[in-house]
């Protein structure tokens, strides 16, 4: 009868999994929740362009924009940022390119201003490193439209333009620098049918480099250009005559300004911001993970039932002792199955940490696929992710406790102390050597010292004290009873086949949850590294619960292949097992670099291998303890099932 129960627990489980993996399959749509209200603009309104980082796929360093000696307002003005926008390098700052709403401008002039050797070679740098620059009008980013020349009437949206190209003169060899310092802005705007208001849809530029000529003295604002004149109908359409940038060259910034009726609806107006191009290999990459999923699902769930009913039922029929005596397998280790393991404080750390990672995650998975974490709040994401981080050391303190207890453990502070500082303090540090090599290259990435008295506040000021609140209650609980009794003596571990060595299984678990994510990962590199948006958290959400079972499983099926050859130290290895797929997405990322970016900088290499070395950290927590639970719920399980004398 054990045996049976045993059989039916497990298929339920599995079923539960594989009708929720279905269901996920199934609504993998989520729903737009805007993160700003709709702003409504009369014909005339004025229209307020704000100025954001400068940026580069090259350095990854991000600069603010009056790092470089654009034309500037009368007073410069920073915008409130939360802290995900201050972690990110944003630095948000008013700027003197002033719209009238559907109110066309043409050949408008910000400024003259006069290169030296020094402002000359700070423009020039910045091209030679492919810096961009950012905009946002009504919280929507300036983009750069560029036909898609496979796709009929297909358009690719790069976000900010180039501060400059490099070329040459006709029969020239020399190269030059040249700076874009003309402007054509298209507001586009979807108007109400009943009334005279209309919203905002979409803000391009299209750069130009243009040498400005103007007759007689320079009046600033008042000068008539030569070049560009609206009385004339001359408007800047190519870059024919380009802006060098050299010492003592004079430079005039100028835009235009266009505006464009649009039947995009203000609630749709990001869909042209996230939108994927290769969104066909995407489906495909994320419905074959999902098959491979469910298909091992079905053959582990049909393998364990069958198997474990099969030894449940000849454990429990076993007649006389020296039948039982006479037996292999994983009954035999009963006895030394739930021995303490080596260093279980550590383990209990770890386990604790990666319970406040799988809340974390869990949640703000749930709160992004729903929409609330949406783009155009920006910072939205990284902010929500820190508190609820903070947050969850309730549950680290908790879970941790509860594991230390039952491992006869009675110093709970001092786990509780570890809980709430070794995984943290080892991002911090790290972390902080990072800032300082960015606040070493003066850019606007480096967190300010304010935001990091911030983040060293909701460390110590929320999250340990909810840690040694989570500890306290879980400690104060009973502890969890072992299903068996432990031996006095351990048992001897007989030689292992080569297939069970530890290192060879632990390092063929981590294979396949890598494999179940690295399709994704690739999109998630691409976003955070390449500047692009990601926002396909439905998909996102399903790779999670695919990652989730595919732990789940793995160290299920190498648990008990190591039990079954009479080796019961199995607390660590369940964690390493799937923890180890850490080390093949730190691989992945070292693959990535060296293929897909065009880093040269030594400092900006060492922030990406920093950053990806903490990704990998903290997957491999996060991973490793979904393994291990799932292990120790299963080793719980088939323990409890049999009759042990």
């Amino acid at each position: 009868m054990a045996g049976v129960s045993l059989a039916l627990r497990l298929g339920i489980s599995f079923m539960k999994f594989s009708l929720l993996l279905l269901l996920l399959a199934y609504q993998s749509h989520s729903f737009y929740l805007p993160g700003v209200a709709p702003q409504d603009f009369v014909t005339g309104a004025e229209l307020k362009v704000k100025v954001n980082k400068l940026t580069s796929t090259k350095t990854q360093l991000p600069y603010s924009y009056y790092s470089l000696p654009y034309c500037p307002p009368d007073r410069i003005v920073d915008s409130a940022e939360n802290l995900g926008e201050v972690l990110r390098g944003d630095r948000i700052e008013n700027s003197p390119y002033v719209f009238k709403m559907r109110e066309p401008q043409q050949c408008q002039i910000l400024c003259r201003i006069t290169l030296d050797a020094k402002t000359a070679k700070q423009f020039k740098e910045k091209i030679d490193d492919d810096y961009r620059v950012n905009m946002i009008l009504d919280n929507l980013p300036l983009v750069v439209p560029i036909p898609r020349f496979d796709q009929e009437n297909a358009v690719v949206y790069q976000h900010g333009f180039q501060v400059g190209l490099k070329g040459q003169y006709a029969g020239s060899k020399d190269q030059k620098h040249f700076i874009h310092n003309h402007l054509t802005f298209t507001v586009k705007f979807h108007k109400d049918s009943q009334s005279n208001l209309a919203r905002i849809v979409g803000f391009e530029v299209k750069p130009f480099s243009v040498k400005h000529d103007y007759d007689g003295q320079w009046k600033n604002e008042n000068t008539r250009l030569t070049t560009c004149d609206p009385h004339a109908r001359r408007a800047v359409t190519s870059s024919e005559s380009p802006q060098v940038i050299e010492d003592k060259k004079d430079v005039i910034f100028t835009y235009d300004v266009a505006f464009e009726e649009s039947e995009v609806k203000w609630a749709s107006r990001w869909d042209t911001y996230l939108l994927m191009a290769d969104d066909q290999i995407h489906w495909f990459s994320i419905v074959n993970s999902l098959m491979i999923v469910l298909f091992l699902s079905g053959m582990v769930a049909m393998i364990m039932l069958r198997t474990l009913f099969r030894d449940i039922s000849k454990y429990n029929q076993l007649e006389t002792q020296e039948e039982a005596q006479e037996e292999t397998g994983w009954k035999l280790v009963h006895g030394d199955a739930f021995r303490p393991p080596t260093n279980s404080d550590l383990l209990c750390v770890y386990a604790g940490t990666g319970v406040q990672f799988f809340g974390m995650i869990l949640v703000t998975m749930i709160f992004a696929a729903l929409g609330f974490l949406s783009p155009s709040n920006r910072g939205g994401l990284m902010t929500a992710m820190l508190l609820l981080w903070v947050f969850m050391g309730l549950f680290s303190g908790y879970a941790s406790a509860r594991l230390y207890k039952m491992f006869k453990g009675t110093e709970w502070k001092k786990i509780t102390l570890k809980t709430a500082f070794m995984f943290p303090a080892t991002i911090f540090a790290i972390f902080f050597v990072l800032n300082a090599l960015i606040w070493g290259e003066k850019s606007s990435g480096a967190v300010p010292f304010g935001t990091m008295f911030a983040l060293v506040f909701l460390w110590f000021g929320i999250s340990v004290p909810l840690v040694f609140a989570g500890s306290y209650i879980g400690f104060k609980k009973p502890a969890i009873e072992d299903p068996v009794k432990t031996n006095k003596i351990p048992r001897q571990i007989p030689e292992q086949a080569w297939y069970m060595n530890p290192v060879f299984s632990i390092l063929i678990g981590g294979i396949l949850p890598f494999g179940a994510v690295f399709i994704e990962l690739f999109f998630i590199l691409t976003s955070i590294w390449l500047h692009q948006f990601y926002y396909i958290f439905g998909f996102l959400f399903i790779v999670f619960v695919i990652l989730i079972v595919t732990c789940a499983e793995i160290t299920v099926v190498l648990c008990y292949f190591q039990l079954c050859s009479e080796d019961y130290l199995w607390w660590w290895r369940s964690y390493l097992t799937s923890g180890s797929s850490a080390i093949y997405l730190f691989l992945y990322a070292t693959f990535y670099f060296f293929t897909k970016l065009d880093i040269t900088k030594p400092v900006s290499g060492i922030l990406y291998f920093g950053y990806m070395l903490i990704a990998s950290y903290a997957f491999f927590v996060l991973t490793g303890t979904i393994g291990f639970y799932a292990c120790f719920w299963f080793t719980r399980l088939i323990y409890s099932s049999v009759k042990i004398d």
